[in-house]
């Protein structure tokens, strides 16, 4: 999995079309169909906390978990930015969770589950976020579908121009067709004022691996949850077969 060095600085910028409002109000629409009270939430490979900082000024008592250190660097000034002080975020990878007590609620989107490569690394998170719910308590996140890495991203490249940066994204779908191994090529403009057309370049390399259903329904039995339902992103709605990201809602047993 990436630790994001270099993709901290421009992660913000590259995912505006990302709606963290919709996806934080679909989080309470969910605890309210469960009839589950948020309670202490962790927000696991919360990356640079703008869902996390959302829910916490909608009155979530919530802290951030991500195995970037840039990346809470990153989330740590945003708060601050917004006046909030005293957040809590910690540098730990998902499958080596070690908490201060225990939480009624984990939550991890923008599919952080498929950064983990190895199925047995899955398992140790799930295994970790079980051991510190308490009963009853709520884990919902989201996973990139089969179909999303052999039709979506695939073999495909992707050019993002932003204000601060020119981002080159190429993929490639690996032989055993659930892998994609990812490129990332950043072009920003240096502050040499006797060249104002130098660039420097950034590159980050990472690979992300689709989970059928079956896979992460036996690992969720597995850590001792049960798996109370699956729906098509921010909707309440059964996946549809070319459903490019899945949510997952499971209660610890």
């Amino acid at each position: 999995m990436m630790n994001y060095g270099y993709f901290a600085s421009f992660y913000d910028g590259l995912t505006h079309n990302v709606s963290y409002e919709k996806t934080a109000q679909y989080i309470l629409q969910l605890a309210e169909h469960y009839h589950h009270d948020m309670g202490i939430t962790l927000d696991l490979a919360c990356g640079t906390g703008s869902l996390t900082i959302l829910l916490k000024k909608k009155g979530v008592d919530i802290y951030g978990i991500d195995a970037s250190a840039e990346m809470l660097s990153v989330a740590q000034e945003k708060a601050l930015s917004q006046d909030i002080h005293g957040m809590l975020f910690l540098c730990q990878k998902m499958q080596n969770l070690d908490l201060f007590g225990t939480i009624d609620t984990c939550i991890c989107t923008l599919d952080s589950i498929n950064h983990i490569t190895s199925p047995r690394d899955v398992q140790k998170a799930f295994d970790k976020v079980s051991f510190f719910m308490n009963p009853q308590a709520l884990f919902i996140f989201d996973v990139n579908t089969l179909y999303k890495h052999q039709h979506i991203l695939a073999d495909n490249t992707f050019v993002y121009d932003t204000e601060n940066v020119y981002c080159v994204w190429q993929n490639t779908l690996m032989k055993d067709k659930r892998t994609i191994d990812i490129t990332l090529d950043f072009f920003e403009k240096t502050d040499d004022n006797y060249q104002p057309n130098l660039y420097q370049r950034f590159s980050e390399h990472f690979r992300e691996y689709a989970y059928t259903h079956d896979e992460i329904s036996a690992m969720l039995k597995n850590a001792g949850f049960a798996l109370l339902d699956v729906f098509g992103e921010l909707s309440f709605s059964s996946p549809a077969e070319t459903s490019q990201r899945n949510v997952y809602i499971a209660r610890k047993l």
